[in-house]
């Protein structure tokens, strides 16, 4: 969990109503969230039940069918949100650009943008690497980096924009247990050190359980419950155990 001493700088995230369907089945079910300035939010659910949907919607890649997403009180779809809050997401496969360096990947954003000049860019390239405990990393190739060390890259990209609102889409999937255990322990200190607000998808539950602030457990594109991972634990909901079972039962084999 997160220190107390953590001082909020976060958004605040609300889902009301929201739903969505491809061709003609419903991925997502009248969801309602409300994700606070500061905290860690994991959303966990076997495969298939709407969890990354439902992170495209929220970070505004894909528009529901019905239903708002308000982040500050602002549609995400505003025109004027991007002007107010910093938004940015971390892929699953990390989206890094084979033919640029790492730190071409990092600074690119503000390169493409020319939000400063490239002295700044390189010193916020050096900060955000370090901070991910890249540094000196500048001149490699994506294609020279294992997949935890892509995904420490794609998070110093993310930061390098110094985000209110951070998204991460299954950050610890194809990786060894002990580099999962690695990242888990990146996102719960970027957001102690930081403040920001972090939705995290994942099916990983020592992840889920060991940073959480709280968790929503989806199933068939609705949510189950919310709450603590002790809450989740101690639910009474058949549905929400027979997942924690089975995953316990596979954790064991």
């Amino acid at each position: 969990m997160k220190s107390p001493s953590a001082i909020p700088e976060g958004v605040r995230v609300e889902v009301s109503g929201l739903s969505k369907s491809f061709n003609g089945s419903p991925v997502l079910k009248s969801i309602d969230l409300e994700i606070h300035p500061g905290e860690i939010f994991v959303i966990m659910g076997p495969s298939g039940s709407g969890k990354s949907v439902l992170l495209k919607q929220i970070i505004g890649l894909d528009s529901p069918d019905a239903g708002t997403i308000l982040i500050e009180g602002e549609p995400v779809t505003s025109r004027t949100l991007l002007n107010r809050v910093r938004l940015a997401m971390v892929f699953q496969s990390g989206a890094l650009l084979n033919s640029l360096t790492v730190g071409e990947n990092v600074g690119l954003f503000l390169t493409e943008h020319r939000l400063k000049p490239k002295a700044e860019i390189d010193r916020i390239v050096a900060e955000k690497l370090a901070l991910v405990g890249l540094q000196g990393m500048e001149s490699r190739l994506p294609v020279d980096l294992s997949g935890g060390m892509k995904k420490r890259v794609a998070i110093a990209r993310a930061l390098a924009i110094e985000p209110q609102l951070l998204l991460y889409d299954e950050p610890t999937s194809e990786l060894d247990p002990v580099m999962a255990v690695t990242i888990g322990e990146e996102i719960l200190s970027l957001s102690q050190r930081m403040g920001l607000t972090s939705i995290v998808v994942s099916h990983d539950r020592d992840l889920a359980f060991g940073i959480a602030d709280r968790i929503a457990l989806m199933h068939e594109g609705s949510i189950l419950s919310v709450g603590t991972p002790a809450e989740t634990r101690a639910s009474r909901n058949p549905i929400v155990q027979q997942f924690l079972n089975a995953k316990l039962k596979r954790e064991n084999n």
